[in-house]
């Protein structure tokens, strides 16, 4: 058993939760397909991000300090927590204050800001990046091939170019876009661990509600 726990460490396999707060090479922002998260998760919880009413189309996973290989998560900080009025204050960023506090419980801790400052941070990166408006007009279902949402993305930032960005899928559906950009916010290449798109053909995409 000590073995084979130094070989996993020795091959780099295993990564503990807890490294140092600002230690890290980029950024990846997580934009999160919301009617995929709720038909997948959000309504067997009752979210609110799921309500009729709440309109929620790409909302922000959220912005995650990476390595080149790996990334750091629940890093120690002195930086004080959130209150619950921060949180509710992203709500409208990220679909829910559950999802703020969590943000900044796992990733938010490892930029070495404090929970104001990463949250600034990620409106701001979440500004910087047009979401395709046409999927917001869609009226019903359908099934498209992953490299097309890749592709809208393109076409509405042409900034950014194929290797920054990558669509990930879930039970076959569209589930997220995920975009590489360096400590200043620009687009740079993600790297192989997080350059994994989805290959699927036939994708399901649902609607807004």
């Amino acid at each position: 058993m000590r073995f084979l726990m130094a070989l996993i460490l020795m091959t780099g396999l295993a990564r503990a939760d807890g490294e140092k707060a600002g230690d890290f090479d980029y950024y990846v922002m997580a934009l999160s397909w919301s009617p995929t998260w709720c038909a997948l998760e959000g309504d067997d919880r009752n979210s609110p991000q799921c309500e009729t009413t709440a309109n929620f189309g790409w909302v922000l996973h959220g912005l995650w300090p990476q390595y080149e290989s790996g990334w750091p998560s629940y890093c120690p900080t002195n930086e004080r927590n959130p209150s619950r009025a921060d949180t509710r204050d992203q709500s409208d960023l990220y679909g829910s204050s559950g999802s703020a506090w969590h943000q900044w419980n796992k990733h938010g801790k490892c930029t070495a800001l404090s929970a104001a400052n990463y949250y600034r941070l990620s409106r701001e990166a979440y500004s910087r990046i047009n979401r395709p408006a046409i999927l917001r007009q869609l009226d019903k279902p359908i099934r498209v091939p992953a490299n097309v949402i890749e592709q809208a993305f393109l076409e509405e930032n042409p900034s950014l170019t194929a290797d920054q960005i990558t669509i990930t899928c879930k039970a076959s559906r569209i589930q997220e876009a995920r975009i590489c950009l360096t400590r200043d916010l620009e687009p740079r290449a993600c790297s192989a661990d997080v350059s994994r798109d989805c290959r699927m053909t036939d994708a399901l995409l649902d609607p807004i509600r």
